[in-house]
């Protein structure tokens, strides 16, 4: 007689075991329509599954976040079954939900095309028309892998084989489609709807092996209505607009090239506005009390051996070797050479907190396939601190630090910032203990502050726990940018300590804090979040002079010099081009102020404004325009000073 308890504590009970489907009609009719699924004990389970114990359940409709999950693996299905109805030689392999939709990688002799796509999508809708039931059975595992050989499915026959044997082997039956899966589904292909879309074609090797074959994989997306499909199309298109790489070009503010993939060249322009990020980050940490530093960026593999990289970074690490047979490795990360800065002289604990901050170009290898202009590079700059404390003094050294992220994003026009807590990862260092307390440490901080967090469980670094802190963009994606990691692993692997009160030395509690991450990666995030229109503040080009006439010449190097010494960024467009295209040509480089000057401008000593973006121009004297801009560019800076 299990007892089933909801999430409101109310508990029914049953004479034998009961499906979540008979829970749900034994709530009420209108939740018996509307359930996708059940949660038991946390766990996504099929309606059809009994359940023959007391256990937690609650029931899971389309309202559910968790419930898009289970839809977008449930139109991967779908697609599945209507390629093999197009394409009966087709091999399925594998097929999951993803972030905003999900895939199915296919073997087939000849490629697919952008005209098999609208096929495939037209019977999906025909499928989820005919309200297929979906059916959940268990069966035996030579019986399973004999089906699908017998099937010509010899890759869900391999998946099988290689799954331990004592692992329950499970298949979903829709219409004459069966497809191995450990679901959980949707009761039929109807409640899936109609809120879908196939959207590209991408090749992909089997098991992400290039040893192996080569499978076209199908993305689609997949929404609980057409509603929520119809707004992620529209922020698609926004992203495409706005596409970072795009803008550095459109802006001319950096290029890449095959010589050095995953290196950023940077521009003039865009040099400057690299620079904006670190002028500003840097006057921040003074005047939150860090020092700065530099280390170098190669070191020798004695180091990141201790310091427990070379066993669980390796693979991502660059290396080089000498005549003498010394290894080297270009830094990965700056922690090591910050803690080697700390270790010099001797450290009282009234010295405590210190914190030393590092803009550290950093080297890291990523597939080549995985590199994504500004957003996915191999060589990039982070704005690394490192504060050395004690437990004591912990919590309020997260609490500051969170604060001044906090603060950093709304600075530049990020409101909507959600903090997520990584804890411990498979792979990592130290004992099960200090995780324990550091996990309580940064927990407790975050409490005591008040902001809510969600968890990102087995995400943490490899020596400790952190919070990352997630932007939502101007169209609604989300980029997790700064973090904050408690480590009392790597300052005792490296012999980092303080002296304490009684005169014994102590190993330090190590802070590691990145405010962007990636200095690189913000700057494309910045791009694509101001559409290439940043604050004038930001901008690496504020004013462009545009001359009507060549009479005008003299007036126009006066403009400049005024701007200028105003401490504004202004170039002057003085060449024999009709004005129009010079407007249209700034224009389309994002430069927000646009200063044309005719023969009426030059006597008056005035100036016509243009602003990107509009379409009429404002007449000013030019003392009021260049105060105005002056005003207007110092930015959230203004007044603030290093200490």
């Amino acid at each position: 007689m299990p007892a089933i308890t909801l999430p409101d504590g109310s508990v029914r009970t049953f004479e034998g075991p009961v499906t979540g489907a008979e829970i749900a009609a034994d709530i009420g009719p209108g939740l018996a329509k509307a359930a996708l699924a059940v949660k038991v004990d946390g766990v996504p389970t099929d309606l059809s599954v009994a359940i023959e114990t007391d256990a937690d359940v609650a029931v899971m409709t389309a309202k559910d976040a968790e419930a898009l999950g289970l839809l977008r693996h449930d139109a991967a299905h779908v697609m599945a079954e209507a390629v093999k109805e197009l394409y009966p030689d087709v091999q399925v392999t594998i097929g999951p939900a993803i972030e905003n939709g999900f895939y199915y990688d296919f073997s087939k002799a000849d490629p697919f095309t952008p005209e098999d796509m609208e096929k495939i999508e037209a019977r999906m809708h025909d499928i989820v028309g005919r309200d297929e039931e979906i059916i959940r059975e268990v069966w035996e595992r030579n019986e399973t892998i004999r089906f699908f050989k017998d099937s010509g499915e010899h890759y869900k026959a391999q998946i099988i084989e290689d799954l331990p044997a004592d692992e329950t082997i499970t298949v979903y039956r829709q219409g004459d489609f069966v497809d191995l899966c450990r679901g959980p589904h949707l009761p039929s292909t109807g409640r899936l709807g109609k809120a879908f879309k196939l959207m590209k074609l991408a090749g992909a090797y089997w098991r992400g092996d290039s040893r192996n074959e080569m499978l076209q994989r199908i993305y689609g997306t997949a929404w609980a209505d057409k509603k929520q499909l119809k707004q992620y199309l529209h922020m698609l298109e926004e992203a495409e607009k706005r596409d970072h790489r795009k803008l550095g070009r459109e802006m001319d503010l950096y290029h890449f090239q095959e010589e050095a993939p995953g290196a950023v060249f940077w521009h003039p322009k865009g040099w400057r506005l690299f620079r904006s990020l670190i002028n500003y980050t840097r006057t921040r940490q003074e005047q939150a009390d860090y020092v700065e530093i530099n280390t170098p960026g190669v070191m020798d593999r004695a180091l990141w051996e201790r310091s427990g990289h070379w066993e669980t970074f390796r693979e991502n690490m660059f290396t080089t070797s000498t005549e003498d047979e010394r290894v080297f490795a270009l830094k990965p990360m700056n922690c090591p050479g910050g803690i080697q800065v700390f270790k010099q002289g001797i450290t009282s604990y009234k010295d405590l907190p210190r914190r030393i901050a590092e803009f550290g170009k950093v080297n890291r290898y990523e597939p080549s396939g995985a590199l994504h202009g500004l957003m996915r590079v191999r060589e990039f700059t982070q704005d690394d601190a490192h504060i050395f404390c004690t437990m004591e003094q912990v919590e309020n050294e997260c609490r500051t630090v969170v604060e001044l992220i906090l603060d950093i994003y709304k600075d530049f026009g990020f409101e909507d910032v959600r903090i997520k807590f990584a804890d411990r990862p498979d792979k990592r260092i130290g004992s099960n203990e200090d995780w324990d307390a550091l996990e309580s440490a940064l927990k407790n901080a975050l409490d005591h502050m008040g902001y809510d967090y969600t968890y990102n469980p087995g995400e943490g670094a490899f020596y400790g726990p952190k919070l990352e802190f997630v932007l939502r963009d101007a169209i609604g994606r989300d980029w997790q940018c700064g973090t904050l990691q408690v480590d009392m692993n790597m300052p005792r692997r490296l012999e980092a300590t303080y002296v304490d009160a009684a005169g014994d030395k102590q190993y330090p509690i190590m802070l590691h804090r990145a405010l962007f991450g990636s200095l690189e990666r913000f700057a494309g995030i910045l791009l694509e979040h101001y559409a290439g229109k940043l604050p004038l503040w930001l901008t690496p080009l504020q004013v462009v002079v545009a001359t009507i006439t060549n009479e005008v010449d003299d007036y126009g190097h006066a403009v400049m010099k005024a701007l200028k010494a105003a401490g504004l960024v202004a170039a002057l467009d003085a060449r024999n081009e009709k004005i129009n295209y010079k407007i249209r040509e700034h224009s389309h480089a994002k430069v927000p102020v646009i200063l044309v000057l005719g023969g009426r401008e030059a006597e008056g000593k005035t100036v016509a404004m243009r602003r990107l973006g509009g379409k009429d121009q404002e007449n000013l004297a030019l003392d009021e325009a260049v105060a105005r801009l002056s005003a207007e560019a110092a930015g959230p800076l203004e007044g603030l000073t290093p200490k």
